[in-house]
């Protein structure tokens, strides 16, 4: 079910009417921004007995195969924790993983810059993200490029444009003319400038996350101790599939759970590359994965805010390519979510596909990944809009036909109004055998909202069509984006604010921020 709630209610499955509340015009026929929440019970790919065999098999792996943490200090806290430790190698008691994720909340506030755009993690609610970390970005006009940071401005202006997105899931294309030393520091400035949306950082070792943390207390105009209690960043956490995780992701682990902000654990694990072959052995080196990022981030602060994290899929075996949008990625996606469930975690998953150019490809296997991911109960869907070759690609026209499908799966799972105006009985009587409907007052009074009209779809007879240029999908979507980009406004920020935040940025960036090896 899709509907606003308010503030405290956000991801608890309670719904508000939502007063008060400050939401961007539509644009280009747009739906209003709202706060998605799911209707009726999600999917079961799974039966019970399945569904506990996958978790007992995880919890065997982590008891006696273990799961390396490369950060020393992380295997000191698990050591302390109750956790057996051997070189880098973690092995975890049954129990005592149970007892550390159930110190996890099932559902929190993710707050906004901006009142009225704050959103929930958990429970009913669905958080739309942009697509993100893509080292490329291309568009109908100027083809395939690398990384900009003009075209990454342009992608967080038009991430702002579109409503139907609530987060930034990351940097939506690499700015790579920008120095990796500062980069962090320059990105996370544009984002918070240029768009309200809730930011993400990069888990890239403690400093960046620290930077990140600080930028956003600034952005908000409050204080660390209000940001402690008020989650408003998030980070993927990613398990180095198989049974690992690496320093600077554990750093950020910490950094991230000792302020209070959002940690999503998510292993990236590909069926017959970095897991095994088979969908169930996957899910349980997943959850396995999963299990221990999710547990370490309790010992670090018990009740810190996490998610659980769902990236499996399957390669190409003929040229070991993932694959996306494939049957196999949405039965993980299903599964990924009754596992969260047991868990009584939030849940992401991804709108992926593996087309190299917005094409039937790209639009057909991202409706299948939207299917798996939607029925699968998903609450934070990361790389909602403008993924494209598998993650190598963001492209401008895709993310506005993703937008589209996803508000179109919006308009889906609204409830369905049944009342003696919407049945329309007078209308019928009216109208009687053999007329139309077009013109009685039932019709006049609804015409404008009778119907979802997406942006990029054209219902034109083929004669208008012609006349009109014979403009394609991909054609219309680069419009659009012309449309956005020129009529994007940026969210109000107090100047003082401004001030202090570039005073931050500034000072970092003199200091050189993070040491690189280049």
């Amino acid at each position: 079910m899709s509907a606003s709630q308010d503030e405290d209610t956000a991801g608890r499955g309670r719904r508000g009417r939502g007063a008060g509340r400050r939401s961007p015009p539509a644009r280009l026929g747009q739906p209003a921004w709202r706060r998605l929440l799911h209707r009726g019970t999600p999917a079961r790919i799974l039966c019970d007995d399945a569904l506990e065999a996958v978790h007992q098999v995880s919890l065997t792996i982590l008891e006696e195969v273990g799961i390396d943490f490369l950060l020393e200090d992380a295997r000191d806290r698990l050591v302390a924790a109750g956790a057996s430790v051997e070189g880098e190698r973690v092995r975890f008691d049954r129990a005592l993983v149970m007892e550390l994720v159930g110190t996890a909340p099932p559902a929190f506030n993710v707050h906004s810059r901006t009142p009225g755009r704050s959103v929930g993690f958990g429970g009913e609610e669905i958080v739309i993200c942009s697509v993100a970390s893509a080292p490329n970005v291309s568009d109908l006009d100027g083809g395939r490029r690398v990384g900009n940071r003009v075209d990454y401005r342009n992608l967080l202006k038009l991430s702002q444009s579109l409503n139907v997105m609530h987060a930034l899931g990351g940097y939506p294309v690499e700015p790579v003319d920008v120095h990796a030393s500062i980069r962090h520091l320059e990105a996370l400035r544009d984002m918070v400038v240029l768009t309200d949306k809730i930011p993400h950082a990069y888990s890239l070792g403690r400093q960046r996350i620290e930077d990140g943390i600080e930028i956003v207390r600034i952005a908000r105009g409050v204080d660390r101790g209000t940001l402690l209690r008020e989650p408003s960043l998030f980070s993927v956490i990613n398990a180095s599939s198989p049974l690992r995780f690496d320093t600077p992701m554990l750093e950020g682990v910490i950094a991230l759970a000792e302020s209070g902000q959002v940690t999503v654990i998510t292993p990236f694990t590909l069926a017959g590359a970095m897991a095994p072959v088979t969908i169930a052995g996957a899910l349980a080196q997943q959850n396995a994965e999963a299990l221990a990022g999710i547990a370490f981030s309790q010992v670090v602060k018990p009740g810190a805010p996490v998610v659980y994290g769902g990236f499996t899929s399957n390669v190409d075996m003929k040229s070991g390519a993932p694959a996306f949008g494939t049957p196999e990625y949405m039965q993980a996606a299903v599964a990924g979510g009754q596992l969260a469930r047991r868990y009584n975690l939030p849940y992401r998953s991804s709108n992926v596909n593996a087309a190299n150019v917005p094409d039937a490809q790209a639009a057909w296997e991202s409706a299948f990944s939207l299917w798996g991911a939607f029925t699968g109960g998903v609450n934070l869907l990361m790389h909602g809009c403008g993924w494209m070759e598998g993650g190598l690609t963001a492209s401008f026209e895709k993310m506005v036909m993703d937008a589209d499908m996803i508000a179109m799966v919006g308009a889906f799972i609204d409830p369905l109004t049944v009342n003696d105006g919407s049945l329309a009985l007078d209308a019928v009587r009216e109208v009687g055998p053999g007329g139309h409907f077009f013109g009685t007052s039932h019709t006049q009074e609804r015409y404008r909202t009778a119907f979802f009209a997406p942006m990029v779809s054209d219902w034109r007879n083929f004669e208008t069509w012609e006349e009109a240029g014979s403009p394609d999908a991909l054609t219309r979507a680069n419009g659009l984006v012309k449309r956005l980009l020129a009529e994007y406004e940026a969210p109000a920020m107090d100047p003082g604010i401004r001030e202090e935040l570039d005073a931050f940025v500034d000072r970092r960036i003199s200091e050189g921020g993070v040491a690189t090896d280049f």
